[in-house]
């Protein structure tokens, strides 16, 4: 589990490709103290489990679903991600319960400064789109962020400097595309009531 509160980036300082599976090693300095393998991870908001460690930089690999379902099988070398190690026991719960399983990606449509902060409008599939609500959260690149404004195919985020600075949102521009998961609760409770409402007919 994950709380969408993003502790630091880190650097891919390689991409192999082995069997079925894609390995990243990453440089994780100063987020790798006592990791141990088989830890989890949160990589760009994606799960993902320790198979490796030198140093600092960490190992992870990632099977074909994980690369087709998020924005992982686009990361090049050099690239820059946003990292978050999994919620311990008595953690502070900052942002919000996140389990790290990506369900979409989705399109940067456009972003403006708003003084020392940015103003982004993202895309949304409609099969996501009935758990995006006004002030609810969602989860973008694992960043917990509160929704804005909703449109028929489209909600905006409004980014802090803090959020900009502590991440890697603010390089994305327009077309750049991010890792999408929803609130497990909203969802819970839409496809509750959708499946008590299918009931009554």
């Amino acid at each position: 589990m994950f709380t969408g509160i993003v502790q630091g980036t880190g650097e891919v300082t390689s991409i192999s490709d082995g069997g079925t599976v894609r390995r990243f090693s990453i440089e994780m300095s100063g987020l790798s103290d006592e990791l141990g393998m088989g830890a989890s991870v949160s990589v760009d908001g994606v799960c993902l489990t320790v198979s490796g460690m030198e140093g600092s930089v960490v190992d992870f690999d990632a099977i074909p679903e994980t690369l087709e379902r998020s924005t992982l099988g686009g990361l090049c070398v050099g690239d820059a991600v946003n990292l978050e190690r999994a919620l311990r026991m008595g953690d502070e719960l900052g942002g919000h319960v996140l389990s790290g399983h990506v369900m979409a990606t989705a399109e940067v449509l456009g972003r403006s400064e708003v003084g020392e902060g940015v103003d982004m409008e993202i895309s949304v599939s409609s099969d996501i789109r009935p758990f995006v609500m006004e002030k609810g959260y969602i989860a973008v690149d694992g960043i917990s962020l509160t929704v804005g404004r909703v449109r028929a195919e489209s909600f905006d985020v409004h980014l802090i400097p803090e959020t900009l600075e502590r991440t890697t949102i603010g390089s994305k521009s327009e077309s750049s595309l991010v890792n999408i998961e929803v609130d497990p609760m909203t969802q819970a409770v839409v496809e509750t009531i959708s499946r008590m409402m299918e009931a009554r007919q």
